[in-house]
């Protein structure tokens, strides 16, 4: 399952840009995956944090075997020292143990969530400990296929764009320039961004 986007998006882009326009022709369309269950995704985005793809990989696989499935109950049910035991600081680990009391108490109403708009996703995920607004944003991506999710706290992003238009620096508001430029289909640029943060300027 990937973000869906196509031919309405894309000419909204090109329109807008020329630098996007010619990064679109080359680089044809971009597949990125999909998490929609937005517990499960929560709880592997709070593991990922702060470590490298590989050491993530590994921790979100022996929290799986822990637990059998992702879910706030499963959660509940482990101790915050097995979870812990998995490869993660205790402070991770308490991270998570929250999410689940969260979801579970009401506090975080997942099943109301998607309907909500984005700034309230950001804002309602945002309160829970081990979670900001970056981490919020790329859920509402990958788990909520929100259309114009342009995150200024995600490095590959901004690089993206200075390597886009050439920049050596990347100002706030430069960058909220471009934000306008794309909306409202933002998260089909970052996916474009996010390719080109990988090349060389």
């Amino acid at each position: 399952m990937f973000y869906n986007y196509g031919e309405i998006e894309i000419n909204h882009l090109k329109r807008r840009d020329k630098k996007m326009a010619a990064a679109i022709e080359r680089l044809g369309m971009i597949a990125r995956p999909l998490s929609p269950d937005l517990f499960s995704a929560l709880i592997r985005n709070i593991v990922d944090q702060q470590i490298s793809v590989k050491a993530a990989l590994t921790v979100n696989t022996r929290l799986v075997a822990l637990l059998g499935t992702v879910t706030p109950l499963a959660i509940a049910a482990a101790t915050i020292e097995a979870i812990q035991g998995c490869g993660m600081t205790m402070r991770k680990a308490g991270y998570i143990k929250g999410a689940a009391d969260a979801a579970l108490n009401g506090s975080l109403d997942l099943s109301a969530i998607s309907q909500l708009p984005d700034n309230e996703v950001i804002s309602q995920l945002s309160n829970l400990n081990g979670v900001g607004i970056w981490t919020a944003e790329m859920l509402l991506i990958s788990s909520l296929s929100r259309p114009d999710i342009l995150s200024w706290g995600d490095l590959a992003i901004r690089r993206g764009m200075m390597n886009l238009y050439c920049h050596k620096t990347l100002p706030r508001e430069r960058f909220e320039k471009y934000r306008r430029r794309y909306t409202p289909y933002g998260t089909t640029a970052s996916l474009y961004l996010w390719a080109l943060s990988h090349e060389t300027a």
